[in-house]
């Protein structure tokens, strides 16, 4: 399995908009957070938080080919149940299907970090001692970080995991990188 630095090279190399590393880095946290949490291999969760997009910037015209792109260039540097894991994390898209927990953890965690980034951005705090209950509001706020699909984050309870635990868990996670996820005031 490659190391953190190998894949933080990797996720720079195809040049992508400093906003998608950021991503990255959140999946990452988010990711090693759930792994802790369900007792797993955080490295290889977090090193799939991170690069799970990493093709984004080669697949954006081809929605039907994201992820699928990522796992093939991961082949031989990820176990085969990370490079399913972000095949996963774009399932509707590319016809891959959802068959695990780590899938589930994915899909979940990516998606999180769009609505907790924008929520931080627009409080006076950013994201220090932001709560679930103001995050579950704007969660029912469908004009609010509206490219962020809801039912994907409410897949928690896939994973055994409440709601309001699952963005505790993000928060925290999150917020411990607050500083590198340009996420404070």
């Amino acid at each position: 399995m490659m190391d953190r630095e190998a894949a933080l090279e990797l996720l720079r190399e195809p040049g992508p908009e400093p906003h998608l590393v950021q991503h990255g880095l959140a999946a990452e946290a988010v990711m090693r957070a759930l792994a802790r949490h369900f007792g797993e291999d955080e490295d290889m969760w977090g090193l799939t938080g991170l690069l799970h997009d990493w093709d984004y910037p080669l697949t954006a015209a081809s929605p039907e080919r994201h992820g699928l792109v990522t796992a093939e260039k991961l082949e031989g540097s990820l176990p085969p149940e990370a490079l399913q894991a972000i095949r996963a994390h774009n399932a509707e898209c590319n016809g891959s299907r959802v068959e695990g927990r780590f899938d589930v953890a994915l899909r979940c965690g990516e998606t999180v970090t769009g609505l907790i980034s924008a929520a931080a951005l627009v409080r006076p705090t950013g994201i220090e001692g932001m709560q679930v209950s103001s995050l579950k509001k704007k969660m029912k706020d469908k004009a609010f970080a509206a490219s962020v699909n809801r039912e994907i984050i409410r897949q928690c309870a896939d994973m055994d995991m409440t709601l309001e635990d699952f963005l505790a868990l993000a928060i925290e996670a999150m917020s411990g990188k607050a500083a590198e996820l340009g996420l404070v005031r």
